[in-house]
């Protein structure tokens, strides 16, 4: 079986209805998998409002590399603004990648860059407490980014998701001095207004019908 799939799910520096594009496309994203028999796992979410500003899913299962190379790219979402009714825009892109879990020793990930401490994960107590110390929180110290992950049971996969959310942090950083440096361009949400054929797929409407 092939190892899981990450895909991250972004409105960019785009408007709020953006945020509510990846919302609904992580929740028509998860009806799809669950189709096939593909695993879906929120591992990290920014929300923003009513929305998300940025999800990160974890696909697990035969076929899961196939639904998430599908996905890649811009996705158009066609609806009247909700938050704004008498807005004129009606095209809301969102931009979609596969992310790649950097392993200790790559590029910005070497071993003495890294600290690691291990903890308890709180709990509300009973038979399901986690009494292992399976919680990790990951320092970058180059950066002085700090991350966590306790979703898991397993200080292995937790250590993964941490390195992962390591990742698109630091990626983050690395966006925002490319902005700063290029203050003038505009963003990718608005570069593609207009471009809705160039969408690897498109959704409309509040249900997030897919019609491409």
């Amino acid at each position: 079986m092939s190892g899981p799939a990450f895909l991250h799910l972004s409105a960019g520096t785009g408007p709020a209805e953006c945020s509510l594009a990846v919302r609904g496309l992580a929740a028509a994203l998860a009806a799809e998998a669950a189709v096939t028999g593909i695993g879906v796992s929120v591992e990290n979410a920014v929300p923003e409002g009513g929305g998300l500003r940025s999800v990160l899913v974890r696909l697990d299962g035969p076929g899961a590399g196939a639904l998430a190379a599908s996905w890649c790219g811009s996705v158009l979402w066609t609806c009247p603004s909700p938050l704004r009714p008498r807005h004129r825009r009606k095209n809301w892109f969102v931009t979609v990648a596969r992310v790649t879990p950097p392993e200790p020793g790559a590029p910005g990930f070497r071993e003495s860059d890294l600290r690691w401490e291990t903890f308890r994960a709180g709990g509300a107590g009973g038979q399901h407490v986690n009494v292992t110390d399976s919680a990790v929180r990951l320092r970058h110290l180059p950066s002085g980014l700090v991350v966590e992950c306790r979703a898991e049971r397993s200080q292995h996969r937790n250590r993964a998701g941490a390195l992962l959310r390591l990742g698109l942090a630091l990626a983050g950083l690395e966006r925002d001095r490319e902005r700063a440096a290029a203050a003038g361009r505009r963003s990718l949400n608005l570069a593609v207004e207009g471009r809705g054929d160039a969408a690897v797929r498109a959704y409309r409407g509040p249900a997030f019908e897919r019609v491409r």
